[in-house]
């Protein structure tokens, strides 16, 4: 500490205008000197910029001895001894900062970017970024097809609905975990109730109050249609996870509850929501159809993938999966095989309807995904299906769902 002192005592004193230039300095045994205790002060934890320069006095008081040793033994070493530019002051300034912080002179600090972490595990972020990606993309295409309609008054009502159901994928996935800590401490450490970030009574307040804001931004703004989509697409979740029903436990069921709140009501519920706030009936168009079938099964196949990751501590818990039962390898074909039939129905769809899509982007933006596909494929297999492999290998089919709401609005 002595040393640090020193050291940053010489780096603060400028000795000449002129630019940069080191030298090397003898470090005598200095036993005999009495040592200072420099005790933290208010004063001494700010950082202070004075004339775009650190002044020594705003980091340390008292200064420390102008020499120091090392287990007694004379020692040199270099130093700037003219004025730091700028920028260096800007960034030491900075990483003060961040090694008082480091050093527990802000715990309150670190408690909220800690709890902040936990959340934002907890959300998990690939599904709240498929659930802001389909909804931005489902009301953008609402508003191409009517385009005359448009009112940006109704934006605060469409950020409105994004935040419900931010609010709705924050309360299903939460209360999977919950019901999931045995599981998650073998399959998923990192979620942060199984790994001890977050207590089970926080989550439960998390969930709690997920549904409650989520179900009155709904009941406020959407009318009582949609808030029944709402509360369906809630009861599904829970009852996915919640004993004693538990549905995930079967895996016809699972898939089937997948694929409706994520294919279907998200959609079909978003869609719906974004013709009625501009005064008009419902009425399914082409683009709509098509991507809300394409979702529905693409849903099916993350219900199917997702289990590839998780066999060791699904068979642990005797939680029965198409993957337990017939291996990571035959599931990951199968994935593949219907995302494939996808990509062959999107590009079927563009050859026989012309005057409902665009051609020269639908087909050539669905091979190209295609063939990313089947090149994951070839990768996990030459891995043997190494867990690091699967993992990665669904991270892809995640890509490929983003992908797909990002070229939907333009085709």
């Amino acid at each position: 500490m002595d040393l640090l002192f020193s050291s940053m005592d010489l780096l603060f004193s400028s000795r000449s205008p002129s630019s940069l230039h080191t030298s090397t300095i003898p470090v005598y045994n200095t036993s005999h000197y009495p040592r200072i205790p420099i005790k933290p002060t208010r004063k001494s934890m700010l950082c202070s910029l004075q004339t775009n320069r650190i002044t020594k006095s705003s980091y340390f008081e008292p200064s420390p001895p102008p020499f120091l040793s090392i287990s007694g033994e004379p020692i040199s070493f270099k130093i700037h001894t003219g004025p730091l530019p700028r920028r260096h002051n800007a960034r030491f300034a900075i990483w003060a900062c961040t090694q008082i912080g480091a050093s527990g002179y802000d715990p309150l600090l670190k408690k909220v970017l800690e709890f902040k972490d936990a959340f934002w595990r907890f959300l998990r972020p690939h599904t709240i970024r498929g659930t802001a990606l389909g909804s931005t993309a489902l009301v953008t295409r609402a508003l191409i097809e009517n385009s005359q309609l448009i009112n940006w008054g109704l934006l605060p009502k469409a950020l409105c609905g994004l935040l419900a159901l931010i609010c709705g994928n924050g309360y299903i996935v939460g209360i999977n975990q919950i019901f999931d800590i045995g599981i998650d401490k073998v399959n998923k450490p990192y979620l942060p109730i199984a790994a001890g970030d977050l207590s089970v009574q926080s989550a439960w307040i998390l969930v709690l109050f997920f549904a409650v804001i989520g179900l009155l931004i709904v009941g406020l703004n959407f009318g009582p249609f949609i808030s029944s989509l709402y509360c369906l697409g809630l009861f599904l979740g829970t009852i996915y996870s919640v004993p004693p029903f538990r549905l995930k436990r079967f895996p016809v069921a699972a898939f089937l509850i997948i694929a409706t709140v994520r294919g279907f009501l998200l959609n079909f519920g978003v869609y719906y929501a974004t013709r009625a706030a501009l005064g008009l009936a419902f009425e399914w168009s082409s683009p709509v159809a098509f991507i809300t079938t394409f979702v529905t099964l693409f849903a099916l196949v993350i219900a199917i993938t997702k289990d590839l990751p998780d066999v060791e501590g699904d068979r642990k818990f005797q939680i029965s999966t198409l993957a337990t039962k017939l291996g990571v390898r035959n599931i990951s074909f199968l994935g593949s095989g219907l995302l494939l039939a996808n990509y062959l129905g999107a590009i079927s769809a563009a050859v026989y309807m012309p005057q409902a899509f665009r051609r020269g982007l639908m087909i050539p933006a669905h091979a190209i995904l295609a063939m990313g596909l089947i090149f994951q494929a070839w990768v996990l297999e030459q891995a043997n299906y190494r867990k690091e492999a699967i993992a990665g290998f669904y991270r892809f089919i995640w890509n490929l769902f983003y992908a797909e709401y990002f070229i939907f609005p333009l085709i």
